[in-house]
């Protein structure tokens, strides 16, 4: 085997068993660095040691298979010459795959560049809020007025293909970034949807897109209420005008609608919990190794005092969204209506590799200020209350409604 290829597939193997040391303490959905190996062109005049050399020690016997299978595929694979980055690509694919848990992954280096798109609020795509942590692209919700819902995609849609071109297995990220294109060109997406026996074609013309993190209007009787539909960069900033606007036209009570929003910057969420909940720890990141790394409260909120406080989340409702429900519910700074939210508290560290590439790894798990663990049981609502397809589609919302009864009964006693 060329030494130098040989010398690359250690470095990169070895980085990848390596990444977990250098995470810790970094928070999820983070690009950082880390140490990374230097890796000769081909060719040049200096050639990385032998194997045995760079090997990290007691890894040889471990790693000989490796080498042996690529020797094999090089002297007897019918189809040469091969691709060695698409084979280094697969390797660390697989690496990241045979870990127990469906949030790490490898993303090559065009896929790193791809992925790297800010949560802005203004981009060129379909207009839909997605679900990218399960086995396919999900809609978790078409945004009114754009060419999803023209198109009549729904919520629970399942993108299996687009454009004709298969994406199962395939990392949701990189298939929601298929899925963006240019306002004005059109889109084909195979779709998957309960109670509907075959997949089917929607096509979907693209737009530009432009939608605010936060909304807010009065709702009658003085009750503020206030939709954050994804915690981006500026989520915090556009909550606190917001809040601030609704409070000085008399708002009584605050209803904060977390439907639908699958998460976005940690730090966001901080200033988001902050503006509601005055001091101490907001959540924790709890590290396999039994430390603890605390995010507190930031002081200075608008609404920390006892103005009454309704979260709605739903089975959408997930990540950085969890954290902020999370919160208020073990304060006990408002009740949480709606139904049992989505489950994700893993925090993922995105270190770049030497070869431009991605490890997207789990490093820690997150718990709420009481220590419960959000992962994959996600928080039970205060008042549980249902809403079906149906009722979205006809304009109804019983959830919202049984919100406004719980400000009522907080306000002014009795049931709610």
């Amino acid at each position: 085997m060329n030494k130098t290829v040989r010398g690359f597939l250690v470095a990169v193997v070895a980085l990848g068993l390596l990444v977990c040391a250098f995470g810790g303490g970094i928070l999820a959905g983070r690009l950082t660095t880390s140490p990374a190996a230097t890796v000769p062109p081909a060719g040049s005049a200096t050639e990385p040691a032998v194997t045995e050399d760079i090997t990290p020690p007691g890894m040889q016997e471990l790693m000989a298979p490796v080498w042996e299978t690529w020797d094999i595929i090089h002297e007897q694979y019918y189809e040469q010459p091969l691709d060695d980055q698409a084979l280094v690509d697969g390797m660390l694919g697989g690496l990241m795959d045979s870990l127990p848990d469906d949030h790490s992954s490898y993303m090559n280096p065009q896929q790193t560049r791809d992925a790297n798109i800010d949560m802005s609020g203004e981009y060129d795509g379909i207009g839909a809020w997605v679900d990218i942590e399960g086995e396919f692209l999900t809609i978790v919700r078409p945004i009114p007025g754009y060419p999803a819902e023209a198109a009549g995609l729904k919520t629970g849609d399942q993108v299996i293909a687009v454009d004709g071109e298969d994406v199962i297995g395939l990392e949701p990220a990189l298939v929601r970034l298929k899925v963006m294109g240019p306002a004005g060109t059109e889109v084909v997406l195979t779709i998957v949807r309960e109670g509907v026996d075959e997949p089917f074609d929607v096509t979907v013309t693209r737009a530009h897109i432009v939608i605010p993190s936060v909304e807010g209007r009065m709702l009658d009787g003085g009750i503020a209420y206030i939709a954050i539909s994804v915690f981006g960069d500026s989520a915090g900033t556009e909550l606190r005008t917001i809040l601030s606007g609704l409070l000085d036209q008399g708002a009584v009570g605050i209803i904060l609608d977390l439907r639908n929003n699958t998460g976005g910057y940690t730090t966001s969420a901080t200033e988001v919990a902050s503006e509601f909940i005055g001091e101490g720890v907001i959540w924790y990141e709890a590290y396999g190794d039994g430390t603890r790394y605390e995010n507190e409260a930031i002081p200075g909120g608008l609404a920390t005092g006892d103005i009454p406080l309704v979260v709605l989340v739903n089975e959408w409702s997930a990540s950085a969204s969890e954290l902020v429900s999370g919160a208020i519910q073990d304060y006990d700074r408002g009740q949480l209506v709606g139904v049992a939210t989505y489950g994700k508290g893993s925090v993922q560290n995105w270190v770049p590799i030497s070869n431009g590439g991605t490890v997207r790894v789990t490093i820690a798990k997150w718990l709420t200020p009481d220590g419960r663990t959000i992962h994959e049981t996600g928080l039970t609502p205060d008042v549980i209350v249902e809403m079906t397809l149906e009722q979205s589609e006809a304009g109804l919302d019983p959830q919202l409604d049984k919100a406004v009864l719980v400000i009522h009964g907080m306000l002014y006693g009795g049931s709610d």
